[in-house]
């Protein structure tokens, strides 16, 4: 309310401004030059003046009136609220409504507004480091609250919550995307505190309650160890601010340790950081396009990898959790023919968002562009489909506790890295 009254403060203020150097300047000077007299004033009250009205004679106070009117509508609204609605009316509150409503009606689940808690735990879910049950969500068009991915070894992830299942209740109470910040701020809490989340798995068609204990979420962002037979396996977890350092240290203790050909893990990624994803693709392809991007007002981009890379075969394990930055990586690999990608179709996110803090540490995101992979695919909605397709198998699914051996996409990966180092 306070904000949108100032906006006309400061149209009158310009135009009193603007009236009252012409009116002064025309009356001390022109006027009494008419009556044949003359004014002498100061070189510094004349710059003054002069500046004065420099800056503003090109002001367009019927541009300014428009936007003024433009958002009386609104200043009507909230003045009607703030004095008929039944309850005291924070005006606080008031204004960061308006600021979150700006970005709901894009409309877009990617754009929003944060404030001062959203925002700090928005930067603390990307170092890696926080509290609560290991989970990335999204709000979906259909206005649910949507699982990317549960990240590997958390709550979430022993709990057994899968990409595309959807929360419908925390702790007895339904939820929905209009209530998505809420419903993040019950899921997190004290480490060591329970939580009991309603999940609707659509392919079950079924929904079940889920006790899960909080705890402070520590993501080791790699993992990698060697194989048999001179492969290695590198785990991807997620693409924090740090991923491209630590993914080229775990790749240069395989090929010191005599990897021959790597398969990289990037089932259940739900991405993040634009620039770690470009640095780890350069150091996987020859010299080529990685991704390149397009925007509304022509702020397009080009990323290309030079000729450096590490000389090893790839297969790329990929499923509906691995999102966005996994994405970029699997496109560029599939595109360039860098690599075999197997398992299940991505989840389809491409479009790119910037974050910006904002005033009084709050902050945003915002849609900026859509990206394209080499070939010049859009996947967004659609995702990037595996050049062999394998579904995690329902027996791996109902196990208690998994081994390696029985994770049937993981060893149809390592067959075929094993055929391709055979060749």
């Amino acid at each position: 309310m306070y904000e949108l009254k100032k906006i006309n403060v400061v149209i009158l203020c310009l135009v009193l401004i603007v009236a009252s150097c012409g009116v002064t300047f025309y009356a001390t000077t022109f006027i009494q030059l008419d009556m044949g007299d003359k004014v002498v004033i100061s070189k510094t009250d004349f710059d003054k003046y002069k500046g004065i009205i420099e800056t503003y004679k090109d002001v367009d106070v019927a541009k300014y009136k428009e936007m003024v009117d433009r958002y009386s509508e609104v200043e009507t609204l909230t003045d009607y609220i703030e004095k008929n609605y039944y309850q005291d009316v924070d005006d606080a509150l008031m204004i960061e409504g308006m600021k979150k409503g700006i970005f709901s009606i894009l409309d877009d689940p990617y754009s929003l507004y944060m404030n001062q808690q959203e925002f700090k735990d928005y930067i603390e879910s990307s170092s890696g480091e926080y509290p609560g049950i290991g989970i990335y969500l999204t709000p979906n068009d259909d206005n649910e609250i949507e699982i990317v991915a549960p990240i590997e070894d958390t709550p979430a992830d022993r709990a057994g919550l899968m990409a595309k299942d959807l929360i419908i209740g925390v702790n007895g109470e339904s939820v929905n995307a209009s209530v998505m910040d809420e419903t993040i701020a019950k899921v997190k809490g004290e480490p060591g505190t329970p939580v009991t989340l309603t999940i609707y798995r659509p392919s079950l068609k079924d929904k079940f309650d889920v006790d899960i204990v909080r705890e402070w979420i520590d993501v080791k962002v790699v993992k990698s160890k060697m194989l048999s037979d001179n492969m290695g396996y590198l785990r991807l977890s997620m693409f924090d601010e740090n991923s491209a350092d630590e993914f080229k240290k775990h790749m240069n203790e395989l090929v010191k340790d005599g990897a021959k050909g790597v398969v990289i893990d990037l089932r259940h990624n739900p991405g993040g950081y634009l620039d770690q994803c470009v640095k780890i693709a350069d150091s996987l392809l020859g010299k080529s396009m990685i991704v390149y991007t397009e925007s509304r007002n022509g702020d397009n981009e080009e990323f290309k990898s030079d000729s450096k890379k590490y000389d090893v075969q790839l297969v790329v394990l990929v499923d509906g959790g691995s999102a966005s930055a996994s994405e970029i990586l699997t496109g560029a690999l599939k595109d360039n023919q860098a690599a075999i990608i197997v398992g299940e179709k991505t989840y389809g996110k491409g479009v790119v968002q910037v974050v910006k803090p904002f005033a009084n540490e709050t902050g945003f995101k915002l849609t900026t562009s859509q990206y394209f992979t080499p070939n010049g695919n859009n996947i967004h909605k659609i995702g990037i489909e595996p050049d062999v397709v394998v579904p995690l198998s329902e027996a791996y699914l109902n196990m208690e506790t998994p081994t390696e051996e029985d994770d049937n996409q993981l060893q149809k990966a390592i067959e075929i890295l094993k055929e391709k180092m055979n060749q």
